[in-house]
Parts: structure tokens; sequence; C-alpha cells
């Protein structure tokens, strides 16, 4: 560890370590360097500029600007409001006298003399009176900026995620809930789309996450995808129209019935045609729409036997009495719903605290 005091002579930069002492020369400005094993810090007062490197190899002192001006402005910042140079120099926690040299730099600097200075206080001159104007705010601003950004209790800015309807109503829900009850001051946007929909939405940036299901075709290479559930697609009907409890069906017989599924337009569409055609079977739907809640609606009345997803029945269980599942003698293969975002692109501090709620979970994460 390299420690530098700030009692370091006018015009001499002083570096300490364990092995060795060197001076180098400077150009009238006092600075101290902070090294360690892991990287070196450069000190102009009490900022911090980072160096990578373990050698520094060139400094163009007369270019570190910020170092100096933003420094020298606090100083004047903390003297104008205080009215003091002791408590000025206490709030900034340097010296005294470190801070009179920065008014001293500053009014030189400007061509102007800033305070009027006498042994029993300090006051602003008119041409004071007018920086002060324009300091205050600017700082103030920068403060709250800073504020802003490492609050981590005040969470700001805006989650995107994109999901279908049964998805966010019968599984995104409850996160959605807990997220804005965690983090109210975020904006939750929400797009509806198909799980193909969805993939769309994320490679055109439209949005940061989507939970989709899995197989999904259209998911492609450098997209993140972390499995969250694992669900089982089942048919179901009203037994006052379709008297099957207690029996289980071949897929040959139970075309014979007419069939309610997703439109050709949808993940379980094409996963429930590759599934049949397996067992060389060809699924000719009577009915395809674009709604779960709508295929339980016909099935309810009658109008044939519908495929869901069994964790949408499960969150009707207790309202839903007229429906059974249908058994099958050819089981359906389980799929997955998965988090997805590009691998390529950083997560919104929003988003990736969404993530984390599925994260510490015994989950899967894959890229494609």
């Amino acid at each position: 560890m390299l420690l530098f005091t700030d009692n370091v002579p006018r015009g001499v930069f002083c570096e300490q370590s364990s092995q060795k002492t060197r001076e180098l020369s400077l150009r009238s400005k006092r600075y101290f360097l902070c090294l360690s094993q892991e990287g070196s810090s450069f000190c102009a007062s009490r900022s911090v500029l980072l160096v990578t490197e373990w050698t520094v190899t060139s400094l163009i002192l007369e270019d570190l600007y910020m170092d100096i001006n933003l420094e020298l402005y606090k100083c004047f910042y903390y003297v104008a409001t205080t009215l003091s140079f002791s408590e000025a120099s206490r709030q900034l926690f340097i010296s005294q006298s470190a801070v009179s040299q920065g008014i001293k730099a500053l009014e030189k600097k400007l061509g102007r003399e800033l305070f009027y200075r006498s042994t029993k206080k300090v006051s602003l001159t008119p041409e004071g009176e007018v920086l002060f104007q324009h300091v205050k705010p600017a700082l103030e601003m920068i403060s709250q900026g800073e504020a802003q950004l490492l609050a981590e209790d005040e969470l700001q800015g805006q989650l995107r995620i994109g999901a279908s309807d049964t998805i966010c109503r019968y599984f995104l829900i409850d996160y959605l809930k807990r997220f804005h009850q965690d983090y109210p001051s975020v904006r939750i946007k929400v797009t509806n789309s198909t799980s193909i929909g969805c993939v769309e939405l994320l490679e055109n940036r439209q949005v940061d996450l989507i939970v989709c299901n899995l197989p999904n075709s259209r998911l492609i290479p450098h997209m993140k995808v972390q499995v969250v559930k694992e669900f089982q697609d089942i048919f179901v009907a009203n037994p006052d129209f379709f008297p099957l409890e207690g029996k289980a069906l071949e897929l040959k017989k139970l075309m014979e019935y007419p069939l309610l599924t997703l439109s050709s337009k949808s993940t379980t569409s094409e996963y429930l045609h590759q599934f049949f055609a397996s067992h060389r079977q060809n699924l000719i739907p009577e009915v395809e729409l674009n709604s779960n809640d709508l295929l339980i609606d016909l099935a309810r009345i009658g109008l044939g036997i519908a495929c869901v997803p069994d964790y949408m029945l499960a969150s009707l269980r207790g309202q839903e009495t007229s429906l059974i599942e249908v058994s099958l003698k050819q089981q359906l293969p389980p799929r997955h719903l998965a988090l997805v975002y590009h691998e390529s692109l950083p997560l919104s501090q929003a988003a990736q605290k969404f993530f984390d709620y599925f994260s510490s979970k015994s989950t899967k994460t894959t890229s494609f």
C-alpha cells in the first residue's frame, strides 16, 4: 500500500512504497498517489482518478482540469455557504490552509476577488455573489444525481418485460406485484405478445426481458435463457358433454373429438403438431384461438376439448369445477417457462433486480 501525505512540497510528486521511494518533478501543483497491488490511484486534492496499470508511464498534468476546477469550486461553495474557512475545511475533510489556497487559486484563475476577508468574518463580494448563483445549483444537481444513482433502496428507471397473456396472468403477476412493492419508484411496462412475438420484441430492443415458452424456434444465438418453471400441457373437457372421466385415450381416439388449441403462430401449436406427428397423427384442431382463457371458456360450454398449460388450471382450482383433465395413453412431454435476455447487452439495474428473483432459485441457465 502506498500512502502520501498532504505535505508534499510544491513541485514534487512523491511516491512511497515498501520497496522504493522516488520523486518526479511536477509543475507547481500538489498531487499524491495511492497505489496497491491491485492497481493505482492518482489523486488531486481529494479527488481520485483511477489508473488501471501498475506503472504510470506518462502524466500530462496540464490536462487534469477536473481535479483542479471541481475541487476549487467545491471549496468556493462551502466557504460561500458557511462563510467560514474553518467550517468549510471541516465539511470538506481537508485542512483550512488547503481551503484558503483553493480560494486564492480560483480568484487568480478568474481574475476576481470573491470574498471580503477580515479577522472576524468572511463575506461574498458582488462578483462572488454572481458566481455563487451559478455554482450552487450546479453542485447541488451533481449531489442529487449521485444520490439517485447510489441509493439502492430508491431504485429508479423502468422495467420493460414481454410475455403472453397466459404467462402474465397465471405466472408472472405475482412477481410483478412483489417487484412493485420492493421498488415502487420503478416504472413497469409490460408488453403482451405470443412467445414467438416476444422474441421479436427482444430482438428489436423493445423490452429488457421476456418470459416465454420453451422450446421456442425463434430464439437466436446470444440470447441468455434461464428456465424458471416446468409445466405440463393437458387436455380438459366438460364431462357433461364429454363423459371421459376414468378413461385413458389414444391420440387417434382423442382426435375424434373437437379439439381447441392456440393458433398456428404459437409455440404451443408448433409443439402439439410435432408431438402428434411423432405418433403418426395429423393434428387438425376444430378451433384455433389466440387466448387460453377463451379456450377454457369454450371447453366449459361444451364446444370441445381444450389444450392448456396445467399451471393455468392450478390457479383456477377452487373456482373451476366444470372441467376435468382428459387422460392420455401417450403423455405429452413437459415444457418450460424461461426468462430470456440479450447476452451481449447489459441489463438495466431494474431488469437485473427482477432477474435476481429467479437467479436465486435452482434453475438452469443456458445460452443459445
